[in-house]
């Protein structure tokens, strides 16, 4: 069953979250679910039930402490307000120390707004093991995705233009150069084309997509 949780961020402040398990238990690798800009709506909990029953612990930070975003416009304001840097190294990063204090690997998967912190999180916390993005990605100044160490993956629609296909493909010429085990997945679809509760889902493209990122979890968490 799922739960309302705590954690302790490496800074020793506190922040909550949306956690649940799978039938395994504690014993099962952990993922960290990080929401899109609406914060922590039905939506993205249905994606870390889903993880669950897939087999994974999941835990969702909750990045905007318990508010949520009704329009596009309040979800935009939200996310301008929040701090990228504070949310991966310290939400972030805490939320993955959480899961792996009890034992197994642990991934991220994140979309949009939460796609750019799954990105950071695999430069600034050293505990992770995989990182999933599903149409988002840091900008330049956010750090040097050279510096990843750990399997990376990427999902994005050519039709989206807050992340163009060009901007992804020079963000991933830069893993290739430095040598980061990645692999990046592009859908004919808008962006967002993976929440089924937005204007632009694309059943067929989430669907694959969904089906590439547990393939890619079980392969390095399991």
């Amino acid at each position: 069953m799922p739960t309302n949780h705590e954690f302790t961020r490496p800074d020793g402040k506190t922040a909550p979250a949306y956690y649940i398990e799978p039938a395994a238990g504690a014993d099962a690798p952990g993922v960290v679910v990080i929401q899109e800009w609406w914060g922590i709506n039905d939506q993205i909990e249905r994606v870390a039930n889903r993880l669950a029953e897939a087999g994974f612990r999941a835990l969702v930070p909750d990045l905007y402490r318990g508010d949520k975003a009704l329009d596009a416009a309040e979800a935009e304001h939200k996310m301008t307000g929040l701090d990228f840097g504070d949310a991966a190294t310290q939400d972030v990063r805490g939320a993955v120390q959480h899961l792996k204090s009890a034992g197994g690997r642990v991934g991220t998967m994140g979309f949009c707004m939460g796609g750019v912190l799954s990105f950071l999180g695999a430069m600034h916390a050293p505990e992770l093991d995989a990182a999933v993005a599903w149409y988002g990605m840091p900008p330049e100044e956010a750090g040097d995705p050279g510096t990843i160490r750990i399997p990376v993956q990427g999902h994005f629609g050519t039709q989206d233009q807050m992340f163009p296909t060009d901007a992804v493909n020079a963000f991933e010429a830069k893993l290739e150069a430095a040598g980061v085990t990645h692999e990046f997945h592009h859908y004919d679809a808008p962006h967002a084309f993976g929440n089924e509760d937005w204007d632009y889902y694309d059943a067929d493209c989430a669907k694959l997509a969904w089906e590439r990122s547990l393939a890619f979890l079980d392969k390095h968490l399991r």
